[in-house]
C-alpha cells in the first residue's frame, strides 16, 4: 500500500514549516522597524535582533520557501497529485463541509481524502504564498521589479498586500494547528507517511 503522504510531501511540509516560522518571526522584526499600523510585535516573538539581522534571516528563509514551493508544485503537477487531492472543488461542497465541520460532524475516516474545506484551504495557502513571494519581490527589489510594483499599486500598496498575505498565512497556520490537535492522527500520517 502506498503511503498517505509520500516522502517528498512530508519533506516539503517540514521545510515549509521551518521557512514560514523564520519568515514570520523575522518579518515581524522588519515590520517593527517601520510599522504600517499603530502597533508593533513584541520583540520576544521576533527574530533577527535588529533590522539587518532580521533581513538576513528573512532572505535566507525566502530562498528556502521559494525553492521548496516550486519543487512541491512541480512534483504535485508531475505526479497528478494536485488534481487528485485538491480537486474537484465546488462552492456547494465547501458550504456543505463547512456546515458539517461547525456542527462537529465532518468525518475524517479516510486521511487519503481531503474534504472540500481542506481542499480550499490548501489551494488558498498555495496562492497566498505565491502572493507573498510576488509582493516580497517588490519590497526587496522595487526598482528591478517596477512592473510588478506598478501592478500592485506602488511600493506602499505592496507592503500592505504583503502584510495582509502574511496575516492570512498566520491565520491558516493557527487553524491548521487547531485541526491537527482535534485530529491528531493527521500529524502521525504527516510524520510517518501512513
Amino acid at each position: 500500500m502506498s503511503p498517505i503522504h509520500p516522502a517528498w510531501v512530508r519533506a516539503s511540509h517540514g521545510l515549509n514549516a521551518v521557512a514560514v516560522l523564520v519568515m514570520v518571526a523575522s518579518g515581524w522584526r522588519i515590520y517593527n522597524a517601520s510599522p504600517l499600523f499603530g502597533f508593533a510585535f513584541p520583540e520576544a516573538i521576533t527574530l533577527g535582533g535588529w533590522l539587518a539581522g532580521a533581513l538576513q534571516w528573512h532572505f535566507a528563509a525566502m530562498w528556502l520557501l521559494a525553492a521548496n514551493g516550486l519543487a512541491y508544485l512541480a512534483l504535485n503537477l508531475a505526479t497528478g497529485r494536485l488534481f487528485r487531492r485538491f480537486l474537484p472543488l465546488s462552492p456547494r461542497g465547501v458550504l456543505r463541509d463547512m456546515a458539517a465541520a461547525l456542527r462537529g460532524r465532518l468525518a475524517h475516516d479516510d486521511p487519503r481524502r481531503y474534504n472540500q474545506v481542506q481542499r480550499l484551504a490548501y489551494l488558498f495557502v498555495m496562492l497566498d504564498v505565491a502572493l507573498l513571494v510576488v509582493s516580497g519581490l517588490v519590497l526587496w527589489k522595487s526598482v528591478q521589479f517596477d512592473m510588478l510594483r506598478e501592478l500592485m499599486g506602488g511600493y506602499e500598496a505592496a507592503r500592505r498586500v504583503h502584510f495582509a498575505a502574511m496575516a492570512a498565512l498566520v491565520g491558516f497556520v493557527a487553524v491548521h494547528l487547531v485541526m491537527v490537535a482535534l485530529v491528531p492522527r493527521t500529524l502521525r500520517t504527516m510524520i510517518r507517511g501512513s
